[in-house]
This record gives C-alpha cells, structure tokens and sequence, in this order.
C-alpha cells in the first residue's frame, strides 16, 4: 500500500513521528543511562514507537517489562528494579503512592483509554451499536474482568448505561485481559465484544495486516457512559534518583508525544 492510500490514522501517525524526531533534536546528555520501564500491556505499541525517538534524543536507554497492572504492581512490590510505571489504570500508581513505593509529585495522566463496541465481521456492527447489543442477535459478547481489569469496569458500566446489563448475562464472555478479549474476537470465538480502541487499531496495524485503521465494524462508547479510564504514569522510588527516568516522563507530556499517544487510539489531556 503506498503512503498515499494509507489510512488517516497512519498518515496522522507518520506526521507525528516526523515532528518528534524534528522536536527532540537535541544534545545527548553527558551522564546518560539506562531507564526501566514497567508498561501496561495496552500501551506496548505505543511505547515501541517512542522508544527509539526518546533514546536517539536523550542517549538513555529504555529498558520495557510490559504486562497487566496487577502483575507490574506484584513485580514492583516483590523487588523488580523499575523507575517507572505506565499503568492502565488510576488506582495502581495512587496505591504504590500510598505504600511508599512511589513519588506522589509525579503521577498524572498520560492517557485515556476509549471503550469500542467491536466485531470481526464487517457490517456486523452497524452504526448505532446500543441497538446491536438491544437485539440480543449475538451468542457471545466479550468482556474483560470488571473485577480486574479498567476497561472490563467501563463496559459493565456502559452496558449498565445502556440499560442491556441484565438481559446480556447470559451471553457474556469474560476475559482475564483486554488483551485476552481482543483475541477471543479477532479470531471469531465471539462475535462482539467491549474491547480498547488502541487494541483493535494495534491489530489492523499488524495482526491482520491492516495500516492503523480499524478492520471489521465497530462503534465507539460514548465517554459519558462509562468512567473516564484514566491511565497514569508515576516515578517509582526505585527510580527518583534517576535523572533519566524524570526526562522520560517529561517528554511523555510533550504535545508532539501526546498527539502521537492519541494517534494510537487514546485520548489525551492537554493542560
């Protein structure tokens, strides 16, 4: 496919990148080293796309462990010598905050996730999804955890929203992972489900070959439906001494990394 019929969200994606490579032009530091990074599995595409920008920019070097929140923060609290954790929720952060595992002045929000009505099968999900779940003309509609997972959370609370919470029990198919639920999907064991727009743009990217659009039909979530899925980022204790851990979440902030964030699916908050 040639650049120019690529999808938009690609296009918009490379005129970002070419603008942080323009931006973060700068002089390596004399003491530059090495940075780790415990990320959410959800923002793993992401933060493959910044890494190599951030290190040819700063002469750090960043070293990624990625997986759920839960098992980041087990890792963190059993010892792993991390700096800094993405996570893919607002909770973990405050909760090593609290636990004295991580700098309070540091957290904020690097993200925010958003929820998308989902199908592999093109048509399948029509323009207004509320009546594609109304219907009930599915047998499996796929959800992560709510009790683990963020993004399970605000599909309960949508499909509470939607008033379809009590007539769609009997078909729902829990994930342990929204990763997880994107798979049980994109491979056709459930005909829908409640997934991460970031998760799905990432499959059309590589998956099932796709050039960052969104294969399938979908629909997305109305934000008001649901909590904001705040995904924060904060310095752990580990890392406060780390001058490159601190430069890493400053150009996390950056307007040139923001849009590239919401390139891949998230919304951002621009102060």
């Amino acid at each position: 496919m040639s650049i120019a019929h690529a999808a938009p969200s690609l296009l918009r994606r490379l005129r970002v990148l070419a603008q942080l490579a323009g931006a973060t032009l700068c002089a390596v530091p004399a003491h530059a080293g090495e940075v780790r990074l415990a990320v959410a599995t959800n923002f793993a595409q992401a933060i493959d796309k910044l890494k190599p920008i951030f290190e040819a920019s700063t002469g750090h070097r960043l070293i990624i462990t990625t997986g759920s929140t839960g098992k980041l923060y087990a890792q963190v609290k059993s010892g792993a010598p991390f700096d800094v954790l993405l996570a893919a929720d607002a909770q973990t952060p405050q909760r090593l905050i609290d636990e004295g595992d991580a700098v309070a002045a540091s957290r904020f929000t690097y993200a925010l996730g958003q929820l998308v009505l989902w199908s592999a099968t093109p048509g399948r999900v029509g323009t207004d999804g509320a009546a594609t779940l109304r219907a009930l003309q599915f047998r499996h509609l796929v959800v992560a955890n709510p009790q683990l997972a963020p993004y399970g959370a605000a599909a309960r609370d949508a499909l509470r929203a939607l008033g379809v919470w009590d007539s769609v029990q009997a078909k729902l198919a829990y994930a342990q992972n929204i990763g997880h639920a994107y798979s049980m999907v994109a491979s056709g064991n459930a005909e829908l489900g409640l997934l991460a727009l970031s998760q799905v743009r990432a499959g059309a990217d590589g998956v099932r070959g796709g050039a960052g659009g969104v294969d399938g039909s979908s629909w997305p979530v109305p934000a008001a439906l649901h909590a904001p899925i705040r995904q924060d980022a904060v310095l752990l204790t580990h890392g406060q001494a780390n001058d490159g851990a601190r430069a890493f979440l400053e150009a996390l902030k950056s307007p040139q990394t923001r849009r590239l964030i919401e390139s891949f699916g998230y919304a951002v908050e621009y102060p």
